[in-house]
């Protein structure tokens, strides 16, 4: 606005700055005759990589990102441990994975495996008459079982072992469901501690002055893969 006394003028109208819009001007005009003669100087036979990996996207170019072939948690551990420290907790979790393997037929207390016990018959009168609790010698309500199944004459001589309240075997199967769980994360872990060893091995092996040749490229699951050349040993 006016100052008081020129009040009665009106407000001030603010006066567009031509030299601003005049050097903005003549500063695009020389990038524009600079990348001219750049393009003119240019050899036709010239590569390089970015020609490839590089791409218009709405006007604009976009270099393509190469994928990881690592992962960040394999770079962390490849950077600050050795390959020593790696393969120790490997055979650490190898025989982890190996106790729980052991322990998890102790919690099977539903009794039921993806396994299947066949039968088989001559006839088929003999299949439609098949009894399988006849044919185990054992009751009913203990045929899914495949533990602690005893016989009829087992049970009349001695009393059935074992969990039997249904409270029990549910605490029991989601006791094993955990277990479960837990051994697949060990697996899981040492195939990528396994992995990691590989790596960190193939990037020493490269420190070798010997001429190879890569023939497998790295990817999340394996190492490269390297060729190298026979060298007779003295």
């Amino acid at each position: 606005s006016q100052p008081a006394s020129r009040k009665k003028l009106g407000l001030l109208e603010k006066k567009k700055d031509y030299r601003l819009r005049a050097d903005d001007y003549h500063r695009k005009q020389n990038a524009l005759r600079a990348l001219q003669k750049k393009a003119l100087d240019k050899n036709p036979d010239e590569f390089y990589f970015k020609m490839i990996r590089s791409e218009l996207q709405d006007g604009v170019h976009v270099v393509k990102q190469p994928k990881d072939e690592v992962t960040p948690e394999q770079v962390k551990l490849m950077r600050t441990q050795d390959i020593k420290y790696v393969e120790m907790k490997r055979v650490a979790e190898a025989k982890k994975i190996e106790r729980l393997k052991s322990e998890l037929h102790l919690l099977d207390a539903e009794g039921k495996k993806p396994n299947k016990h066949v039968f088989f018959f001559d006839t088929k009168k003999e299949v439609q008459e098949f009894d399988i609790a006849t044919h185990l010698d054992t009751l009913p309500e203990l045929v899914d079982r495949v533990y602690n199944r005893p016989t009829i004459a087992t049970l009349q001589k001695e009393t059935l072992k074992g969990a039997t309240d249904p409270v029990h075997l549910k605490k029991l199967a989601q006791q094993r469901k955990n277990q479960y769980d837990l051994l697949k994360q060990r697996i899981e872990r040492e195939k990528a501690m396994f992995v990691v060893a590989q790596k960190i091995q193939t990037r020493k092996d490269l420190l070798d002055k010997t001429h190879k040749v890569k023939v497998k490229k790295e990817t999340k699951n394996s190492p490269a893969i390297y060729k190298f050349k026979f060298q007779r040993k003295r």
